[in-house]
C-alpha cells in the first residue's frame, strides 16, 4: 500500500526556553537549533520510520535549507522525486519556541506558497496510482480543495489534517475520509456551540479530534462515540506529536487495521515521539511502538 503526502517542507528554527515570553516580552533562550520540518514533511518521515512506503510532493527553495531537507527526507526513506525545486523563492522555515512542556510556532511559507494548482496538474498521473493521500494546511487552502477534489474523482481515500487552523468548505469534509483537527481546529471549522461528543456523532468514522494529554476521539457507525486515552509520558518535547499521530494513523489505516486499533497505535506513537527533543528526530519506528504496545498490555 502506497501513501502520497501533499504539504510543506520546512526548515524549524527551534528555540528553548524556561517559558513562553508574554507580548513585547524579550527573553533569554536556553539553546536553538536548526530541524527539518513542515507539517507535510513531519507526516511522510512519521509515516516511513514506521515502514510505509511514501513519497513527498510539495516545493522547496534552491538554497541550502531546501538541499538539506531534501537529503534530510531521503535519509528517512520518503521518496522525493517529485518535490520541485524552485529559483528565487526561499525554502519555508517555522519559528518554534519551546517551553513548559508545549510550544508556540510561526510559519513563513516561502516555497510552500508555490505548491499551486499548477504544480497539481503536474503530478495527477503520479498521484492518482497512490492508495491514500494526506493533506494539511501549511500550502494554499486553494491547493488542498483542488486535490480533495481530484481524490474524490479518483476515488482515493484521502486525510485532511486542517492545521494550521482555517475555515474548511462542508463539502470538502464531505468528500475526505477523514478530517483530523484538534479541538481548536474542530470549533474553527464547525463552530464552538456544539460538544465534541455532537460533532463526532455528526461524521461517524469520519471526524476525528485529537484532544493533546487526553487523547484522541471519533465515533463509530454504531453511534458509539471512542475516546482513546493517551498514554502517560514524560515530555520533553511536543512539536510534531500531532503529526506522528496523523502519519500513524495513516499507516495503520492502509495496512487494514479498525478505526479503533489505529488509533490505539497512533497515540503510542505520538506520546512516545514527546519524549525525545525535535519533531522528526524525536518519532518512533514500528518496533519501539510495537514493543510499547505490548508493554502497556502485560
Amino acid at each position: 500500500m502506497k501513501l502520497a503526502v501533499v504539504g510543506s517542507i520546512n526548515m524549524d528554527m527551534t528555540v528553548t526556553a524556561e517559558r513562553i515570553p508574554h507580548k513585547g516580552e524579550t527573553l533569554r533562550g536556553d539553546s536553538i537549533h536548526y530541524i527539518p520540518g513542515g507539517k507535510g514533511a513531519n507526516q511522510a518521515v512519521a509515516m516511513a520510520k514506521l515502514g510505509a512506503k511514501v513519497e513527498m510532493f510539495g516545493c522547496v527553495g534552491e538554497d541550502a535549507n531546501g538541499q538539506k531537507l531534501l537529503d534530510n527526507l531521503k535519509k528517512a526513506g520518503v521518496q522525493t522525486e517529485h518535490v520541485k525545486v524552485l529559483k528565487d523563492v526561499p525554502t519555508g522555515i517555522a519559528m518554534i519556541t519551546v517551553a513548559e512542556n508545549d510550544n508556540t510556532i510561526i510559519v513563513v511559507p516561502g516555497a510552500n506558497g508555490k505548491v499551486d494548482r499548477a504544480y497539481i496538474d503536474e503530478i495527477k498521473p503520479v498521484l492518482e496510482h497512490y492508495d491514500m493521500v494526506v493533506l494539511q494546511h501549511e500550502i494554499p487552502l486553494d491547493t488542498v480543495h483542488y486535490v480533495v477534489d481530484f481524490c474524490a474523482e479518483k476515488k482515493i481515500q484521502t486525510v485532511l489534517n486542517p492545521a494550521p487552523a482555517a475555515e474548511v468548505p462542508m463539502e470538502i469534509i464531505e468528500k475526505v475520509t477523514y478530517v483530523t483537527p484538534n479541538e481548536h481546529e474542530a470549533a474553527l471549522i464547525f463552530g464552538d456551540g456544539q460538544s465534541v461528543e455532537t460533532l463526532l456523532k455528526k461524521y461517524p468514522e469520519k471526524l476525528i479530534i485529537t484532544q493533546g494529554s487526553r487523547g484522541v476521539a471519533t465515533c463509530l457507525k454504531s453511534g458509539e462515540v471512542l475516546h482513546v486515552p493517551a498514554r502517560p509520558a514524560k515530555v520533553k518535547d511536543t512539536t510534531g506529536a500531532g503529526d506522528t499521530l496523523n502519519g500513524a494513523f495513516c499507516v495503520r489505516r492502509v495496512m487494514g487495521d479498525d478505526l479503533k486499533t489505529a488509533l490505539a497505535y497512533a497515540n503510542t506513537a505520538a506520546s512516545l515521539s514527546t519524549e525525545k527533543f525535535g519533531a522528526q528526530t524525536g518519532m518512533p519506528t514500528a518496533e519501539e511502538v510495537e514493543q510499547e504496545m505490548r508493554r502497556q498490555m502485560s
